[in-house]
């Protein structure tokens, strides 16, 4: 199971429990450089804290995030693992689908993208209806300030989200760059992550800088 740490990694390895699968390990891609062509940079170290809670194994892949050398890394340690497939939150990117289907071809495995195309509105609504609690953990738009930074989404802020992705023309399920996130609690896990932190804003765009977590586990 690839995992960045959001939402549509979440939304995938849910899709993949409710099928029954075992899922062998959370790989996550760690950019050691500036800038990625394929995957997320914020708070995917924190992914290691919701294998913890979800007693699954956890496998760190560094790369500096050069393009097509950042695919070969992740196919060096997927090729370390006993698998059938990999699962990924992919929804919209071709660039990125078609590079793990290569790599899945070269490796015997299969690769699914259960979100693939599926329905902005549709697919963030379906997350909040079924108890996903998204974090912003940055925002890079017109429309979304610093008020958006660390917030996590429910009924009523996803509102504010549809209304301003409407107003200033941006993707409201963030497949544009407009924001990352981080899932801190949903049906995928076996509790929820508390996190601490401060925002960071630099007058268009802003981060949420972690400085601590905590793993509350469910009774």
């Amino acid at each position: 199971m690839l995992s960045s740490g959001g939402k549509d990694s979440a939304a995938a390895w849910w899709w993949a429990q409710c099928r029954g699968w075992d899922i062998v390990s959370l790989v996550t891609v760690n950019i050691t450089g500036d800038d990625s062509w394929m995957f997320q940079i914020p708070g995917t170290h924190l992914v290691e804290h919701q294998a913890a809670l979800a007693g699954v194994p956890w496998l760190r892949v560094d790369t500096a995030g050069v393009q097509e050398e950042e695919i070969a890394d992740l196919e060096t340690a997927l090729a370390t693992l006993d698998i059938d497939g990999i699962v990924s939150g992919a929804l919209r990117s071709d660039y990125q689908k078609s590079r793990l289907e290569r790599m899945s071809e070269r490796l015997g495995v299969r690769s699914w993208t259960p979100l693939w195309h599926q329905n902005s509105l549709e697919h963030m609504r379906g997350l909040v209806n079924h108890g996903f609690e998204v974090m912003l953990t940055s925002v890079s738009c017109e429309g979304l300030d610093a008020q958006w930074i660390g917030r996590v989404l429910d009924e009523h802020s996803l509102v504010q989200l549809e209304e301003l992705a409407a107003t200033f023309r941006f993707n409201v399920d963030g497949e544009g760059g407009e924001y990352e996130t981080l899932v801190v609690g949903g049906p995928h896990l076996k509790g929820r992550l508390e996190v601490n932190g401060t925002p960071l804003w630099e007058g268009t765009r802003g981060t949420f800088e972690f400085d601590s977590v905590n793993l509350i586990h469910a009774d």
